[in-house]
């Protein structure tokens, strides 16, 4: 950990072990990284200087130090030591212990404090420790809302956590002390702050002397003189206590800043402006406890501030130790330059910040829900661990870029997140008539087709995400005429070109080989070349007809391509010249689409002729993967930003016959599914041959939503419409 150097890069790994009832969730089981020693050298890659690697009592030593096991410990600190990268070793991480304790009782303290004594005879070379990760925020989850065990719910108990958590890590470090008299204390805590209407000032004011009360324990500076020394009297904490507290005070050496768009809470009393799930009160004022994000008109306090109060407040080495946003890639890649900026603000109005922290590295499963369920919501960090092998993301990228330059040149980078975007207010606060979509020095995504409903849908995600967007439509832009794509890419100067303009008629296909080839393979070709010279990058799309549906189940990416009909050959020409002259080119199969804007898809022709009171014949010896065209074009975009090259399988979740599929169609709305007449393919007059198995699913990452989930989202939808026209 250098002292008072340029920022440094640190990582950390989500480890939380918490327990719910008598279940625990263990993220470290959960994201793979338990088993994969290999994502050390990924971290050193990124040229980090320390990582928050967790030695959890609940893993090492549930049973005791007798039946201890340090064998995973041993190996990944010994491994981190060979690579350069310093630990801050973390004990307990949002959890209660091991079974027989919890954070009410006594033996949490002498429990953790000889895992400790234990950790630090066994690596003498770490001089980092945090003991407990958020003892406050852990405290008010496991005994003020019941998020946790020991699920309880009032304010002394809170506060008799909090008070044990805070004895264990005296007792902690008194003892890695013993072994290594340098050891420093890297203390973590979620210091977001409360802003209210004027009515609730006085419950603002109590939150936000709160929030640094487990800092304040540790400094010994809870006294007769606290702000919340009365509070504590009437929770049944005894002046005792607190005196002995004060009298053997364990101030961090670091304190740890950790820090997210839900951190900064909002207090209003007018109960009507919001959902009842946000309810709550102190029994003296019902209010609505937000984000302050979704509702103050001035948005979050931010990074600089956090951390200028920090350091005016203790005077202590500061790190932002958690930097972390479950959100689209170019949203993550923004909170994480905005949180280095922050640093860097502050270090400039003299406080004494040491690092920026790039959180679960690895992702992290189900936070959505407080991991008090697994639903297996999983958001990516740094590496997406969904794949046969984690995938770096566009964090990775900046990420690197910052440990090594201080500074990103991310095309992303430079907008404001949806944070600091109008969008972002939810409830009161008004809106200004205009939206700024990005700064004037962002490189925009260029779309070719866009009059179609594949481009039409890349160009509305790309507005619904804040990312700057030039869309042009086939009569704009004829991608196989050279010298126009030429002059559109130099004037335009994207940073990558997003082709949908291809020929998509299949069965007419077999009569105008010409205009196919044209718009499916000079036209990509050409354009690849463009982007290899002006140095852009490509995704492309194609299908499932590339294969000639003999197989038995669904294709993935690595199976050989062999196509039946005019259409699927010169789909295969288009991947391959484009790959040829554009190796870093994103290829994308999908299945057959169907979205909310369209009505010629096999989806809403069905649909039609059903409404109308007719039959609809359809195949039931032809399988399909249906892709959605919402859910596609967003995770396109992710793909995109996060620099992924090859051929990609992007369908949803469910393979079916066609008739099969209309007759879904049918029960999500309502229609008489009998009127989709089932029948083999040979007997519609189809111009072209049309592989038996169409399904697709992929090697390479999860697929996208289920198609019942897409079915739900189209529904939704046209009801949205119906009401809205109404």
């Amino acid at each position: 950990m250098s002292e008072r150097a340029g920022l440094a890069l640190w990582a950390g790994v989500e480890c939380t072990v918490n327990r719910v009832g008598d279940r625990y969730f263990n993220q470290l089981e959960r994201t793979g990284h338990h088993a994969r020693i290999t994502d050390l050298d990924r971290l050193a890659e990124l040229g980090v200087t320390a990582v928050r690697y967790p030695v959890l009592w609940e893993r090492t030593a549930p049973n005791g130090l007798q039946s201890a096991d340090f064998s995973w410990a041993d190996e990944r600190l010994h491994r981190l030591r060979e690579l350069g990268i310093d630990v801050i070793v973390g004990l307990v991480h949002h959890g209660s212990g091991p079974p027989w304790t919890s954070l009410m009782e006594d033996s949490f303290v002498s429990g953790l404090a000889e895992l400790a004594g234990a950790v630090a005879e066994r690596y003498p070379w770490v001089r980092d420790f945090t003991p407990v990760n958020e003892p406050l925020t852990t405290a008010r989850f496991s005994a003020l809302y019941g998020h946790w065990y020991p699920h309880r719910r009032d304010s002394a108990s809170l506060l008799r956590a909090l008070l044990v958590e805070t004895r264990a890590t005296q007792a902690a470090m008194r003892a890695i002390r013993r072994v290594r008299p340098d050891a420093r204390l890297v203390q973590t805590e979620d210091l977001g702050a409360t802003a209210s209407t004027p009515r609730l000032a006085y419950q603002a004011a109590f939150e936000n002397h709160r929030r640094w009360l487990s800092l304040d324990l540790l400094y010994g500076r809870v006294d007769a003189a606290h702000p919340l020394h009365q509070h504590l009297r009437d929770c049944g904490v005894a002046d005792e206590e607190l005196a002995r507290l004060a009298a053997e005070p364990c101030p961090p050496d670091v304190i740890g800043v950790n820090y997210y768009l839900t951190s900064d809470r909002f207090l209003d009393h007018r109960l009507e402006r919001y959902p009842s799930w946000t309810h709550g009160g102190n029994g003296r004022d019902a209010y609505a406890d937000v984000e302050a994000v979704r509702v103050r008109e001035e948005g979050i306090f931010g990074h600089q501030r956090v951390l200028r109060e920090v350091w005016q407040r203790y005077g202590t080495p500061i790190a932002i130790t958690e930097v972390h946003l479950g959100c689209t890639p170019e949203e993550q890649v923004r909170w994480l330059v905005e949180a280095w900026e922050g640093a860097l603000a502050a270090r400039a109005e003299g406080a004494d910040v040491r690092a920026v922290t790039l959180w679960s590295t690895f992702g992290a499963y189900d936070w959505d829900s407080l991991v008090t369920q697994a639903r297996g919501h999983y958001e990516p960090g740094a590496f997406d661990v969904r794949g046969p092998a984690p995938r770096p993301t566009a964090l990775a990228a900046v990420a690197k870029e910052l440990a090594s330059a201080g500074r990103t040149e991310h095309p992303l980078a430079g907008a404001p997140g949806w944070w600091r975007r109008d969008e972002r207010l939810l409830y009161g606060a008004p809106r200004s008539t205009t939206r700024t979509i990005c700064r004037s020095r962002e490189r925009p995504i260029l779309i070719t087709g866009a009059g179609g409903v594949l481009g039409a849908a890349l160009a509305r995600a790309c507005e619904e995400r804040g990312i700057h967007v030039r869309a042009m439509t086939r009569g704009e832009l004829d991608i196989a005429d050279a010298s126009a794509m030429e002059r559109v890419i130099a004037d335009v100067h994207p940073w990558l070109v997003v082709n949908a303009a291809g020929y998509t008629r299949v069965h007419d296909a077999e009569d105008e080989l010409e205009a196919c080839h044209r718009a499916n393979v000079v036209g990509p070709t050409l354009l690849a070349e463009a982007c290899r010279r002006h140095g852009s990058r490509l995704l492309m799309f194609s299908s499932s007809f590339v294969f000639d549906g003999s197989k038995s189940g669904p294709y993935v990416e690595d199976d050989p391509v062999a196509p039946i009909n005019a259409f699927g050959e010169a789909q295969v020409l288009g991947e391959k010249s484009v790959v040829d002259a554009l190796p870093s080119a994103l290829v994308v199969r999908t299945g057959s689409l169907f979205g909310p804007f369209e009505a010629r898809s096999f989806a809403a022709l069905a649909l039609s002729v059903v409404q109308r009171g007719e039959d609809f014949r359809a195949a039931d010896d032809l399988l399909v993967s249906p892709t959605y065209l919402p859910h596609l074009a967003h995770t396109c975009l992710d793909l995109a930003i996060d620099q992924a090259e090859g051929v990609w399988h992007l369908a949803n979740d469910g393979v079916l016959s066609f008739a099969s599929w209309a007759k879904m169609m049918c029960d999500a709305f309502g229609l008489p599914s009998r009127a989709v007449h089932p029948c083999p393919a040979h007997t519609l007059g189809l111009r072209a041959n049309l592989p038996r198995q169409g399904g697709l699913h992929s090697c390479r990452r999860a697929t996208l939503p289920t198609l019942p989930e897409a079915l739900l989202h189209y529904v939704k939808h046209r009801a949205d419409t119906v009401l809205a026209a109404m």
